[in-house]
């Protein structure tokens, strides 16, 4: 029965970039050494993610979708997606630089991969001080001039740095350059699609001294080379209300900051409901049964619940919806 907090086991991904504080902070399991990613909820071939907890312990998320299809996701969303869960959520370690990359647009994606675009949104849980964040570009440039800086390796003189700090959050259209920096900690909301174009490694090499592959060609076609782009989202963190932090055609993702008991209604809502916990911890309710969810874990709420209860002494939540 969809009459449940229904949690998912997290899918690790060992990065030559990945740090520990997935394990140490987040408490996830884990013997990898370097943990990069954490895949909360995920539909992508290959990586389909399993219930944890209660009746459907063992399930897929495919399984839930294509046995459920309405009542699990919303009519709007399977008439628009089937049994293709939309959407992709995950945390990040950076303990290292990450590549610097594009991701294609949903009409390039469907072209090449026959996949979702990539558009995502970031939000800042830890990072280390000097930290920050690669978006877009400092200046325009053309595809020649690009070109050029990455033969001459000085792609970095043109790419836009940003300082960060706990609580800032960023969404990052398709055809936006972009990186995230060492010592950075990060929930990621997403379109369910794995494609990525890496356009500068930093020359590093895997320990058998191989260069990670680049997609130069590939990328151009992708890059916005505009310097004028809108990343950074500013919000209110008002307590016990849903504070937008993005909204666009493929999700929405409101703050929460939790004190007390707080009551949503979502009985005019159309979609599931994700909770990813970016502080603290709370107990959520639906149809009277209870889950707990702790720093760094995520929640799905299936479409069918009208109501979710929160309690905490103090939380801080992402919802995410489609």
């Amino acid at each position: 029965m969809l009459n449940y907090p229904l949690k998912f086991v997290p899918i690790l991904k060992d990065k030559i970039w990945g740090g520990s504080k997935l394990v140490k902070n987040l408490n996830k399991k884990s013997d990898l050494n370097d943990i990069g990613e954490s895949w909360e909820i995920s539909d992508v071939e290959g990586d389909v993610s399993v219930v944890k907890n209660g009746s459907l312990k063992g399930t897929s998320l495919r399984v839930l979708q294509e046995t459920y299809k309405d009542q699990f996701i919303g009519k709007n969303n399977y008439d628009n997606f089937g049994n293709n869960f939309p959407l992709l959520i995950k945390f990040i370690d950076a303990k290292q630089d990450l590549s610097v990359q594009v991701h294609p647009n949903d009409t390039l994606s469907k072209q090449r991969h026959n996949s979702f675009g990539k558009t995502e949104m970031w939000y800042i849980m830890q990072s280390d001080p000097g930290s920050r964040l690669i978006l877009g570009f400092n200046k325009t440039i053309n595809a020649a001039q690009y070109l050029q800086l990455l033969e001459e390796k000085n792609i970095m003189s043109v790419l836009n740095g940003v300082p960060v700090k706990k609580g800032d959050a960023f969404f990052i259209e398709t055809g936006t350059v972009h990186a995230i920096g060492a010592g950075i900690v990060l929930a990621e909301i997403q379109q369910t699609s794995d494609i990525t174009y890496r356009i500068y490694d930093f020359d590093r090499v895997d320990d058998l001294g191989n260069e990670r592959e680049l997609h130069t060609e590939l990328a151009i076609d992708a890059l916005n080379f505009n310097d004028k782009i809108d990343t950074e989202r500013n919000y209110t963190k008002t307590n016990n209300v849903l504070n937008k932090v993005a909204d666009c055609q493929y999700f929405k993702t409101n703050f929460i900051p939790v004190s007390g008991e707080v009551l949503l209604d979502y009985s005019s809502s159309d979609s599931f409901v994700i909770f990813m916990c970016v502080g603290g911890s709370a107990e959520i309710s639906i149809f009277g049964n209870t889950e707990t969810i702790n720093f760094g874990e995520t929640i799905l709420i299936p479409a069918t619940a009208e109501n979710v209860l929160i309690s905490s002494n103090g939380c801080e939540l992402l919802e995410v919806t489609v």
